[in-house]
């Protein structure tokens, strides 16, 4: 029987310094796995895509130049749409998400009672006003659609779960990744991930489009119960 083929699909926006260490760590991450790599540059303003482009001499790595930003969760989507296999795992850029826990999401979701498996956040990853805030929305998330508490856009997803959220990401209104896996009428777990601190940069997120983007996916969760 041949190996499970995994897609890892990571959103760009202005990740040019990170993207040669997140390859690299993710290789070593996957070693002796059938993997692939699908940058979504999500006409990120900074060279992100020459350098994606560059990686992608590596037949491993495939790159989506999207010519209008998305957002993040769009453009997870998109990559997700783009790419065949058995598994897929969704992952930010900046390094926050270490690659190392790929193999963690992925050895848990092959024990088959789960249509995805999230990481779930730990660590002092950011400052002590934002990490409250968003507990205070992953919680109000999980009341309203049965994810994990401390699910993020870290996860490994299954079949269903993977066409789920490109139905109702590209195709409906869902406004993240993250809630329209909560909606995919499956099992969902989370084990716990350390995250780390940004090693470079600054989030593209600013405080007002975080609260904007929390309101806008809450009443959505509330709506769709």
């Amino acid at each position: 029987m041949s190996a499970p083929r995994v897609s890892v699909v990571v959103p760009v926006y202005g990740n040019a310094a990170t993207l040669r260490p997140l390859a690299a760590r993710l290789s070593g991450a996957l070693a002796g796995r059938d993997w692939r790599l699908r940058l979504v540059v999500d006409a990120s303003p900074d060279d992100s895509l020459r350098v994606a482009t560059e990686l992608a001499a590596d037949p491993r790595i495939a790159v989506t130049g999207l010519a209008v930003n998305v957002g993040q969760h769009r453009a997870l989507a998109t990559g997700l749409a783009a790419e065949d296999a058995d598994a897929w795992v969704c992952l930010d850029a900046d390094l926050q998400d270490p690659p190392e826990a790929v193999p963690l999401l992925l050895d848990r979701l092959a024990g088959g009672d789960a249509g995805a498996v999230f990481a779930g956040r730990r660590g002092r990853y950011e400052s002590p006003g934002r990490r409250l805030t968003g507990e205070v929305h992953r919680r109000l998330a999980a009341r309203l659609t049965g994810l994990p508490p401390d699910a993020g856009a870290f996860l490994a997803l299954g079949p269903a779960v993977r066409s789920a959220v490109v139905d109702r990401v590209l195709g409906g209104s869902a406004p993240s990744v993250v809630l329209a896996a909560g909606r995919a009428g499956t099992s969902l777990v989370s084990v716990p991930v350390t995250r780390d601190r940004r090693p470079v940069g600054s989030s593209a997120w600013t405080a007002r489009a975080r609260v904007r983007q929390s309101l806008r996916s809450l009443a959505w969760a509330a709506r769709t119960r």
